[in-house]
């Protein structure tokens, strides 16, 4: 299986490719591929813009038409929410990615210049169009949200690298909590705290509800602990 190719059609600001290149790279999409970029290529917007996505960016390859640039894919998609006098297959982002995982052959996806988008001509190369689902009275996608929608779905196939995790600490023995409970009460005795006397099971029923509630871990209540007693000593004059 291939990994799709973007493609950016006469895409107009450096910063706006670099910033298609990290949203690519962040769900394992390398090769990017620009039709006639306004300002030239490289530019130096572009870099500032990847935020490390450098990897992408050095191997862009230019191209003077649309055609030039996908010559070699076999499934194009062209990315709109304009609806077009073309007779083609609709599909969504996941849709999209479904084929592209089923499909022989090398695919790309076409992305338009961030003012206008794709002309008609350019949809017109394409198999299908991708389209997403998107609110009808406000429409507006900028490019790298456009490219990181898309990659996102295609990376639901890939086996990615999820963020490492941290395994909490098992919760504290339920001896832990009776002490911390017991440390607790015996301090607010002593500052006369239990009053009136006819209140006391219930106000120490709270305590005990809040002090249990958030799972503490064998660590939080020695710290815990360790704060009571600090609290409880005589302060030096």
């Amino acid at each position: 299986m291939t990994a799709p190719v973007i493609v950016l059609v006469r895409p107009q600001l450096g910063e706006n490719i670099g910033k298609a290149a990290r949203a690519m790279l962040n769900f394992g999409l390398t090769e990017m591929r620009l039709v006639a970029p306004r300002d030239g290529w490289p530019n130096p917007q572009a870099g500032p813009a990847a935020s490390g996505a450098d990897m992408v960016l050095e191997k862009a390859q230019v191209f003077e038409t649309v055609a030039d640039a996908i010559a070699d894919c076999s499934n194009v998609y062209a990315t709109t929410v304009r609806r077009r006098g073309l007779v083609k297959p609709v599909v969504t982002p996941e849709e999209a990615a479904r084929e592209i995982h089923a499909a022989p052959g090398r695919s790309a996806i076409l992305f338009g210049p961030e003012r206008s988008g794709l002309e008609t001509d350019d949809v017109a190369v394409a198999r299908a169009i991708l389209t997403v689902p998107i609110n009808p009275e406000f429409g507006s996608l900028n490019l790298a949200q456009a490219v990181i929608l898309v990659a996102y779905e295609w990376s639901k196939g890939q086996a990615l690298a999820q963020p490492t995790l941290i395994e909490a600490d098992p919760p504290a023995p339920q001896a832990d909590l009776d002490g911390l409970v017991a440390h607790l009460e015996g301090m607010l005795e002593d500052a006369g705290y239990f009053f009136p006397p006819d209140r006391v099971p219930a106000t120490k029923r709270t305590l005990r509800s809040v002090l249990t509630r958030p799972g503490w871990n064998a660590q939080e209540v020695r710290t815990l602990r360790g704060v009571l007693s600090a609290l409880g000593k005589p302060r030096p004059r």
